[in-house]
């Protein structure tokens, strides 16, 4: 009998933090990638270590999910010559500090466009061909920040996230009877480089010790639940808190909680 062929992981935003760390995590997991992300150089170097490490294949397609006909292209690519996408993580994010009527509409679309719209035309682009062979692999990245009441400051931020941890619930149950797991990883707050293109490091660096996770912890879980069919998963018992004591409090009171908080890692104006 020959060697099974390994799976292939396409990641999004690749080349930094909590996307990083998937493709190490996947590759020492014996899955072939495809890493993407705008960062060329950085995603070679990893594309690199990763070879070098585990001896498996790693493809780079440099490319800006702010481009609407970029989705397209990564997915033509990603599957040329008949390659099979088994795994997609959707990691591709950011934040954008501010009052949401200070910041151009132009920012906002572009946001929009990389948080919402690009992980869904991937998985519209991907998914019939997962369910042709039985088998898939879909992690959306969401927040914890998607579960909780908004906060003001990065006014599109939790919104967005929502919106992708329940899509990702009703692409589950489509998809469960054809072998796809579909998984909302909801991870708070994280040691990664999000708060220094965000510019929120300042502000989040007072924050607690116990509201923060580290990546490797937050990939590990959440590759994890995707695996055993978990729909959402909120890595971390203190993250989980937070989540149970946001469901029980009346609106009122939760909205002005947030709202006291906020000032502590977001930047409103």
């Amino acid at each position: 009998m020959g060697t099974p062929a390994r799976h292939c992981a396409l990641v999004t935003g690749a080349s930094a933090g909590i996307g990083t760390e998937f493709a190490r995590q996947l590759a020492a997991r014996d899955c072939d990638l495809v890493l993407t992300a705008r960062r060329e150089d950085r995603l070679q170097s990893l594309a690199s270590e990763l070879r070098d490490a585990h001896g498996i294949e790693v493809d780079v397609i440099a490319d800006d999910l702010s481009d609407p006909s970029a989705s397209g292209r990564i997915a033509a690519a990603a599957t040329r010559d008949g390659r099979a996408i088994d795994i997609l993580i959707n990691n591709a994010g950011y934040g954008v500090p501010g009052r949401y009527d200070k910041v151009d509409w132009v920012t906002h679309a572009r946001f929009m466009q990389v948080l919402m719209s690009a992980p869904l035309q991937l998985c519209h682009l991907l998914l019939p061909a997962m369910r042709e062979r039985g088998y898939g692999r879909i992690l959306n990245v969401a927040s914890l920040a998607g579960l909780v009441p908004s906060t003001p400051g990065n006014t599109l931020y939790g919104p967005a996230k929502a919106f992708l941890m329940h899509v990702s619930q009703a692409l589950a149950m489509e998809n469960r009877a054809y072998g796809i797991h579909v998984c909302a990883l909801c991870p708070g707050f994280t040691h990664s480089e999000f708060h220094d293109v965000s510019h929120a490091r300042k502000l989040v660096s007072k924050l607690p010790g116990w509201m923060w996770s580290e990546v490797d912890d937050v990939v590990r879980q959440g590759l994890d639940a995707v695996e055993r069919g978990q729909v959402v998963c909120v890595p971390g018992r203190a993250n989980r808190a937070i989540k149970a004591l946001m469901d029980m409090l009346p609106d009122r009171v939760a909205l002005g909680l947030v709202a006291r908080r906020a000032k502590h890692f977001r930047v409103r104006d």
